[in-house]
Formats: C-alpha cells, structure tokens, sequence
C-alpha cells in the first residue's frame, strides 16, 4: 500500500484508545478496521469499481436519441410492474444508466438504460407521489458503446418489442459498423443469421406496414413470411395494392385485422388462385372463386375419405356465393 494510503488508514485509527477496551469491543473495532483497510486496498488496485449514483429530477433528463425503446409507446399498461414495485419499496431500487449532457439548458443527463424508470418515476411523480426522485448510474461512454449496453440490458426482456428491437439494429449497423452485418454480429455477440431476421423486418416496406395498424405486434417470423411474398416484382405490386386496400378497409370499418389474418390476406393477393367454375376432382389442391375473381374456397383434396377444403371467408366474397360454391362441390362430389 502507498504512504499516501497508509496515512489514510492511519487517520481512520486516530483517537481509538484500544487499550482499556474490553477483549471483544477490541475485536469487533479491529475488525472494522481491517474491513476497512481491505477496501481501500481493492479500491487503490483497480480490483473493485465504483459508480456514482445520485437521485435526480426526472425533468432534467432526456431519452438518448439512440435508445431502443420508443418512449411514446410506453404507457401505465407497460409500466405496470414497475409502478407497483416501485409503490411497494417506495424508491427506485435499480438505477438508470445515463450519461452528462453538454450545452444543453434544458437537461443535465441523457438515459442510455431505463426509458421504463424514467417514465414510471415520471408518472408516479404526477399520481400522488411527487417526491419520487430518478435514481441513476452515471458513465461516461460513447454511442457504439451505449448502444451494446442497451441492447445487452434489453435483448432478454419480452416487453421490449422485436419491432422496436429490429428498428434500433438498423440504425445502428449503419451509425457505428457501416453496413457490415458481420461486424456488428460479432460485436453484439450475437449469428449473423439471427441478426439478419430482425434486420429484415426493420426493411419491411412501408407500403406493407400500413396494412398493419398494430405493427408492433409483428414479429421476426412474420417478416419471413412477410419477406417471401416480395418478389418478384408482380407479386410484390400484388401486395402492396391488397396492403391499401387492407388499411383503407380497417379505417372504414375501424376494426383492426389480427396480424395473422393481415397476412394471410397478402399471401393470397401475392399468388391469387386461377379462375376455374368448380373444383378440378385431383389430389392437388384447386380453387373455386366468384365471377370477380376472388377466391372462394380451396379444395386441398378429394377421394374416397371425403372431400377436405378450406373456406376463405377473408378473400372478399359474400356469403351468398360461399354458400352457392360449397352446393356446387356438394353437387359435384356426392354420391
């Protein structure tokens, strides 16, 4: 230990009269002293870190512009686990990692970690609990690597959406590893085949996403399916017309199509099943649609079983024509 250290140990002794103590007062006061001997040596040493935490106005911190969780999405629903948590401890028991902001009148810290602290303390503050203080960790580090500890907090968490997730990838492959997959895989330590699913559904094409008017709900397996209906070009104009007329129809109606059923609808614009009067009787799968075109029902099969078919109720005809197709494969097919 360095003599600037000794003599701080030496004070911390100073004025403890261990000579008429009792044996175990002795100990207990020897003890300390040693504890804190120890710790200053691990401190001198580089062996054990320290981080200053403060608790700070919520006011006075803004969300970085590289986090990965849109602030505006976040609500008392998504919060609700930390708002009674932090009821029930009455603090913040895990701090934020934030880090100082220059130049900047209006805010003193920008959040790399903990947009759901920093609007939980923000709600408690307005619902009968204004002395709420934000409690956060404060680190002085750069965006490339603020933006791997958010992803290492976040990549486990379910209330993080892959939407939101995938978004934040995009940006950041061009912002800090210049479009090289590659690299920002081996730097998140993540495949380069994993990286590459979320990466495909932050390019799904807008012209596509408004048929959805939940995309968050949209996951990396829905992009595959999604991906795989894009081309080639007939096929990709196919979908983007059945996607407006989607959206326009939600709108209208204002009930929105579960995501699954949105899909399914744009599958079956991407490759529309020829028109044909009735079912053709073979083991291949044949459509039976309406004089506009559009797809009634689908026989998947018919032999001495019975007959399997498939009733796309979602395609846009009536239920008077479904009706009629189905008499018409009653008609063609029963004995």
């Amino acid at each position: 230990m360095s003599g600037k250290n000794s003599g701080f140990v030496a004070d911390l002794t100073a004025g403890i009269d261990l000579t008429d103590a009792p044996p175990r007062r002795a100990g207990m006061a020897a003890n300390v002293l040693t504890g804190r001997s120890n710790r200053i040596a691990e401190l001198a040493s580089g062996g054990v870190m320290t981080r200053v935490h403060e608790l700070v106005d919520p006011a006075r911190c803004r969300m970085w512009a590289g986090h990965n969780r849109e602030y505006a999405l976040l609500s008392e629903q998504r919060c609700a686990d930390l708002i009674e948590s932090m009821k029930a401890q009455g603090k913040q028991e895990i701090p934020a990692i934030v880090r100082r902001v220059a130049r900047d009148p209006d805010f003193d810290f920008e959040v790399i970690c903990g947009a759901r602290r920093h609007w939980t303390i923000n709600w408690l503050r307005a619902h009968n609990y204004p002395d709420f203080k934000f409690l956060v960790d404060i680190r002085e580090i750069g965006d490339e690597e603020a933006f791997r500890l958010a992803d290492i907090e976040n990549r486990a968490r379910d209330d993080l959406t892959d939407l939101e997730r995938a978004r934040d990838y995009l940006r950041a492959l061009d912002a800090y590893y210049g479009g090289k997959q590659r690299t920002m895989a081996e730097r998140i330590n993540v495949t380069e085949s994993w990286l590459t699913r979320y990466l495909d559904l932050a390019r799904l094409p807008e012209e596509v996403m408004l048929a959805f008017t939940q995309p968050q709900e949209l996951g990396v397996r829905n992009a595959i399916a999604l991906k795989a209906l894009l081309k080639p070009e007939d096929r990709r104009a196919r979908v983007f017309s059945e996607a407006k007329a989607l959206a326009d129809r939600q709108v209208q109606t204002g009930k929105p199509l579960p995501v699954l059923d949105v899909i399914r609808a744009l599958a079956v614009a991407a490759d529309p099943p020829k028109r044909s009067g009735s079912p053709k009787k073979s083991g291949l799968a044949s459509s039976v649609t309406n004089a506009d075109g559009k797809p009634i029902l689908r026989v998947e099969g018919a032999d001495r079983k019975g007959i399997r078919l498939t009733l796309l109720h979602k395609a846009g005809a009536t239920r008077e024509q479904a009706e009629k197709a189905i008499r018409d494969v009653l008609d063609q097919h029963w004995l």
